[in-house]
């Protein structure tokens, strides 16, 4: 397993966490001893947006005896009162929710605190005035809550309580397909969705990764929106590499997807290669760099990727990336002007003009 660690915190965040939406399919026995064994493999990160109220329990069995090694996500407005998922603002009914979960989990405190689900401006609103958020910063101060986070599909709403200087985590929802405008979450296009990503890292506000696979569509060549499958891995891989990004949470039904997803972290670098979305983008998506290092190895040995991300961050003011970009090896102007990167790059990237502007910029 890899960690990332969260900026305002400093915990240490495996790369790969579980969600819940699809675990319920499975016994309240074998939900146990899956949570156990990813736990036991490294897993330290668990949203509890579930599909339903079975996995709590077993939740909190499995994790009662480390529960200072692992992390709750847990949703303000996520309601399980009729045993299935519920949306809600009711401020009494949220309470009773993350009493009971609380309770189902076996913890007195919440890792990370959730606004959950705000895609329009009316969500917002919603919880604003019901006092949701208030709620939350107040078990914030009583040590309930650790971190305050926000779910949300919306880069404008994420955005907009980002404002608010209140955040330590976004789960938000990155995939190919939705950062092309491909879906019914592809909120944005793809410079409003990267300008968030970076805009998280900046400001030291982690992103946790929900939807990666698109709901199962993108592994389907039948239901990808691009007529062509990708793979879990090329997934995982797309969403680690952009910025802000500590964990990604797919969903799981059992000890075999578990299995499964985790050797993600044996599989060849050919098989999370993504570039092959390079030939279904759309053409807003030319010349952007997405960091996916296809265009490695460079023969005079600098980390593309990289430096166009501490370049970009820069630009969007995070003060460290010149520092971090300063301390790389090699720089933008250790450059050969080969072609090399050019050729290789599926979003036809001009990464040659890139260095010598980067060059240019860090002067």
């Amino acid at each position: 397993m890899d960690y990332r660690t969260l900026p305002h915190g400093g915990e240490s965040i495996s790369v790969i966490g579980l969600g819940t939406s699809s675990i319920q399919a499975s016994s309240e026995k074998e939900i146990q001893e899956t949570i156990e064994e990813a736990a036991a493999r490294g897993i330290n990160y668990f949203d509890m947006a579930s599909a339903e109220a079975k996995p709590f329990a077993a939740y909190g069995r499995a994790l009662s005896g480390i529960r200072e090694q692992v992390y709750f996500q847990i949703h303000f407005g996520a309601d399980y009162h009729t045993g299935t998922y519920g949306w809600t603002t009711d401020l009494d009914t949220v309470k009773k929710s993350v009493d009971w979960q609380l309770q189902m989990l076996q913890t007195d405190y919440i890792d990370f605190g959730f606004l959950h689900c705000i895609d329009e401006e009316s969500d917002l609103r919603a919880v604003e005035r019901a006092g949701i958020l208030s709620y939350i910063e107040e078990l914030k101060q009583q040590g309930v809550v650790r971190h305050i986070g926000l779910s949300s599909h919306t880069p404008k709403l994420a955005e907009e309580v980002l404002d608010k200087g209140i955040l330590d985590m976004i789960m938000f929802s990155i995939n190919p397909a939705y950062d092309y405008r491909k879906g019914d979450y592809g909120i944005g296009n793809v410079e409003e969705r990267m300008k968030l990503y970076r805009r998280c890292e900046k400001e030291g506000v982690g992103i946790s990764v929900m939807k990666a696979f698109g709901g199962g569509q993108l592994l389907d060549g039948k239901t990808s929106p691009f007529g062509k499958p990708l793979t879990e891995y090329q997934c995982i891989q797309y969403a680690l590499d952009k910025p802000g990004v500590l964990t990604v949470l797919p969903g799981i039904r059992g000890k075999k997807d578990l299995d499964r997803i985790l050797k993600f972290f044996n599989a060849a670098p050919e098989e999370k290669d993504y570039s092959v979305i390079g030939t279904f983008a759309p053409q807003d998506a030319e010349g952007i760099c997405v960091y996916c290092n296809h265009c490695q190895p460079c023969p005079k040995g600098l980390d593309v990727a990289l430096i166009n991300k501490y370049y970009d961050l820069a630009k969007a003011g995070d003060r460290l990336a010149a520092d971090h970009y300063r301390n790389l090896e090699l720089h933008a102007d250790d450059c050969i002007q080969c072609g090399h990167c050019n050729h290789r790059c599926p979003f036809h990237v001009d990464q040659m003009a890139r260095m010598k502007e980067i060059e240019e910029y860090f002067q």
